[in-house]
């Protein structure tokens, strides 16, 4: 048996690539993103009631990687990337079915610019992933306290501190204050968002080829944010355009 689905919306966000993106949804609070739906499912009517919930389900493809193909193990970066568990007891991207579930605050929705739009708050999700349904967060069936977690049981604690040398500062204050002035629902908490990624650790669990002059970088917005790794200190060095 065999099914086809439409994607009835489009994330935009400002993770652009896979690497460097949160690794469960609520890591990163100031990750902010937007859902756009498509038609004919941008219909005012369809999102009537949701304003009522603080949180949705995201229904999503795993579409930068589902050309990979699937794995029956993985190696969860939680156990430091050298465990290998079954795939059904991970999140892993790799799944015989590149479909992913992310629980995201809902900070509002409605028509800009002609579009009907969902802005989210938490999200883990790439610039263009594909999203297949909505649905509302229903804590007395989607919080069970009891539950038991495996070798997730906790949420990951903040693994590096982070510090901006001052170019980075500068760079950080001045798209601050502009997308507070420009773009008020993008991210005038940009440091904040930094610093949330980073302090994750972003870096691959399972690392040979580190070196301790390495320079790191990641697609971040409109930027290349590059970081260099002092001790349990991640250092912010440059927010590089993208020309």
């Amino acid at each position: 048996m065999n099914f086809t689905f439409t994607p009835i919306g489009i994330i935009h966000s400002p993770f652009k690539e896979k690497f460097g993106v949160p690794r469960q949804p609520g890591i990163a609070p100031a990750a902010r993103a937007m859902l756009e739906l498509l038609p004919p499912y941008d219909r005012d009517e369809a999102l009537e009631g949701l304003a009522g919930f603080s949180h949705v389900w995201i229904v999503f493809v795993f579409h930068a990687t589902a050309a990979q193909g699937w794995n029956p193990t993985v190696r969860p970066p939680r156990l430091g990337g050298n465990v290998r568990v079954g795939v059904f007891a991970s999140r892993s991207t790799f799944r015989p079915n590149p479909i992913g579930l992310s629980v995201v605050e809902l900070a509002g929705f409605g028509r800009e610019d002609g579009k009907l739009v969902l802005h989210l708050r938490g999200a883990d999700l790439i610039d263009g992933t594909p999203v297949l349904d909505i649905k509302p967060y229903v804590p007395y069936v989607d919080s069970i306290p009891n539950a038991a977690g495996g070798f997730a049981a906790g949420a990951p604690e903040v693994r590096l501190a982070v510090r901006f040398t001052p170019e980075a500062e500068a760079q950080v204050a001045a798209r601050e204050a502009r997308s507070a002035h420009q773009h008020p629902h993008q991210h005038p908490q940009l440091r904040e968002l930094i610093t949330q990624v980073l302090g994750a650790d972003p870096r691959p669990a399972y690392r040979e080829d580190e070196t301790p002059d390495r320079v790191y970088g990641m697609r971040l917005l409109d930027f290349d944010l590059r970081w260099r790794i002092e001790e349990a200190c991640a250092v912010v060095v440059e927010l590089r355009t993208i020309t």
